[in-house]
């Protein structure tokens, strides 16, 4: 078989073989990590096969001679081993085969280090269709001691057949997928969380997702929210996409043929409830304020302003799923509600904001994530609170994408009230945790964004009457923390302080009359140069000094920590290349540019090239209407 490339592993790498293997591992399980027209993969169970078994597998004589010569390449038969095939169906994003089945035979030899992908298309009647065209192998060689290589060869690479989504070319095997295998064999990183959609068949999710997205995909030009539509909107899609798909086979498994109802605590933007009632499921969406785009829905959508308390869980009796989708303060809360509504409630809940019952969650010392430890931490209360618990990693754009599911129960209906009892002993040993931090003044164990006198009074005092109580729900009107509220003339000086110090730390000559970038310092570092005084209102009034560099994009850069003076000519500082948005044509030249004001040397562009207004004479008056920028999701 012809070499088509291969890639040399760093000198002294210490990982292989077992790197080698996990990075495969992900290219069979996970295919969609790499190419994303994918959805996903699905593979069953291996068995060791030997040259007569893999035959019949293959059910083509003379092309079974063909591959067999090919895996038995420079080995004699009798020191060939078995090897272990598996068949994966790939499953794509959107059919491009009508109801062809996409398959491969996965032949694993484990002794020569290799893997060999054998392509074949199965119709509805079972028939096969061998692709002989696409036959790859990847393959592990050790060049001596010291030195590793991976390698990529192809059957018949002149004849390769490419559709874009199932069969990527040639180019992208070699430019991305034989790379991305030996940067993970190297690195041999393990996730903390399991794969996602584990919880799922694959092959619904993609349809039932595709669908809802081109149904719903018009909420997108009429957002009203500050938030950004191309997030929340398919982020939620996603979200809804994920119930539908879990409670079809909840109806299938037990035989309902009603739908589930459902109650979305902490609703926010009331997307994920307006999709779930279109699609047939009766329910209805809660939350402390109201939003902008809870009048678009209709009427059918029910949602309802109010503050959300633990005691809710009474009034909720007969409602079938509880959901909790980034219900910050609610999260610990929702899996406690849904056992003490009724027995046959489950629920929902993807965490996402770190609190305990009480107020913030306050991290133990140990060697996991702080989010991997907060997400065994509300599957503890689940646990407690009396469910069998079940995880998964949704597929949405966010960082917090791992979700928990309360299906059943792990005691009987007969023993409701040991287990109430266990529930009310496990919050109270919490309760106690917490006002414990409080007297001592343990960092991170204020209720919610600030715990008011009084509660803080009833969460080290005697514990008053009533489930939840000391429980405070956010405040209906939201504290803008986001720099809005600090004086113009405050935030300039400081930007002008610590800009003035990274340029001076650049040696006089170094740059050689080009443009002076400056040096760098950590945040740390940078809150030295400034007083206290100035530190204690920038954490009053924007959550603190960090908050305040990244919010000035013009002129800082922060990166790992480290704070740099932007330099625009950059592509890697561009703004195209950044989480903002490019800039749109009514809002250029609306601002002056500060390094034209300020830097010794002034703007590094060209007036026609930098978004900003460069003195008086090329500033123009904004034609957009200011925003008032508020937390949404």
């Amino acid at each position: 078989m012809p070499k088509l490339l291969d890639l040399q592993f760093p000198a002294g790498c210490e990982r292989l073989p077992e790197g080698f293997w996990s990075a495969v591992d992900v290219w069979i399980k996970k295919p969609h990590v790499l190419n994303k027209r994918l959805c996903g993969a699905k593979e069953t169970e291996g068995e060791t096969v030997g040259r007569e078994s893999l035959q019949v597998l293959l059910e083509e004589p003379e092309l079974s001679q063909t591959v067999l010569a090919f895996l038995t390449q420079e080995v004699s038969p009798e020191h060939q081993e078995p090897w272990s095939c598996t068949v994966r169906t790939i499953i794509p994003k959107v059919s491009c085969c009508g109801s062809n089945l996409h398959k491969e035979l996965v032949v694993r030899d484990s002794q020569r280090q290799r893997v060999t992908f054998l392509p074949f298309e199965e119709d509805a009647e079972g028939r096969r269709s061998l692709k002989r065209c696409n036959i790859y192998q990847i393959q592990l060689v050790n060049q001596d001691c010291q030195n590793w290589a991976m390698e990529l060869h192809v059957l018949t690479p002149d004849v390769w057949f490419s559709d874009g989504v199932v069969y990527p070319n040639l180019g992208w095997l070699s430019s991305d997928l034989l790379p991305k295998l030996l940067r993970w064999a190297s690195e041999c990183k393990t996730s903390e969380f399991k794969s996602t959609l584990s919880l799922l068949p694959l092959e619904k999710y993609s349809l039932t997702y595709q669908r809802l997205k081109d149904k719903y995909k018009a909420m997108v030009k009429v957002w009203p929210e500050v938030t950004d539509p191309e997030k929340f909107v398919y982020e939620d899609v996603a979200i809804a996409t994920y119930l539908l798909v879990l409670w079809e086979e909840e109806r299938a498994e037990k035989g309902l043929e009603d739908r589930q109802s459902f109650v979305d605590l902490g609703c926010g933007n009331g997307l994920l409830v307006h999709i779930l009632t279109n699609e047939g499921h009766p329910g209805k969406g809660m939350d402390v304020r109201r939003r902008k785009i809870w009048h678009m829905y209709g009427p059918q959508t029910l949602l309802e302003e109010k503050a959300i308390t633990p005691d809710e869980s009474l009034s909720l009796a007969g409602t079938d799923w509880l959901i909790g989708n980034h219900s910050d303060e609610l999260t610990p809360w929702i899996p406690v509600m849904a056992a003490r509504s009724s027995y046959c409630c489950r629920y929902f809940v993807l965490p996402c904001c770190f609190f305990d019952f009480y107020g913030k969650y306050q991290r133990r010392q140990c060697q996991k994530s702080q989010y991997k430890e907060y997400i065994d931490f509300i599957t503890e209360v689940s646990e407690k609170s009396g469910f069998n618990t079940e995880e998964d990693c949704l597929r949405i754009p966010s960082t917090k994408r791992v979700c928990l599911v309360g299906v059943s129960r792990n005691y009987l209906q007969s023993d409701k009230d040991q287990a109430e009892q266990r529930r009310v002993h496990y919050i109270q040993s919490r309760r106690a945790g917490s006002a414990a931090g409080v007297k001592g003044g343990v960092k991170g164990t204020t209720n919610n964004a600030d715990m008011s006198e009084r509660n803080r009074d009833s969460a080290v005092g005697t514990p008053r009457s009533g489930w939840g109580a000391g429980f405070r729900p956010r405040d209906k009107v939201e504290t803008v923390r986001n720099c809005a509220a600090l004086p113009r003339a405050f935030v300039e000086a400081v930007v002008l302080q610590v800009a003035t110090v990274l340029l001076d730390m650049t040696a006089e000559g170094s740059h050689a009359g080009n443009w002076n970038p400056g040096g760098s310092l950590s945040v740390g570092e940078v809150a030295a140069l400034l007083g206290t005084q100035d530190l204690q209102q920038l954490k009053k009034e924007c959550g603190g000094l960090q908050t305040l560099l990244k919010n000035s994009y013009q002129v800082f850069r922060v990166e790992g920590g480290r704070v740099h003076i932007r330099d625009w000519r950059e592509g890697k500082s561009s703004r195209t290349n950044t989480k903002r948005r490019p800039a749109a044509a009514e809002a250029k030249k609306t601002r002056p540019c500060w390094f034209y004001q300020h830097h010794p040397q002034r703007c590094p562009l060209l007036p026609e090239h930098c978004v900003f207004a460069h003195g008086a004479d090329d500033l123009r008056a904004s034609t957009r209407p200011l925003k008032k920028i508020k937390n949404d999701s």
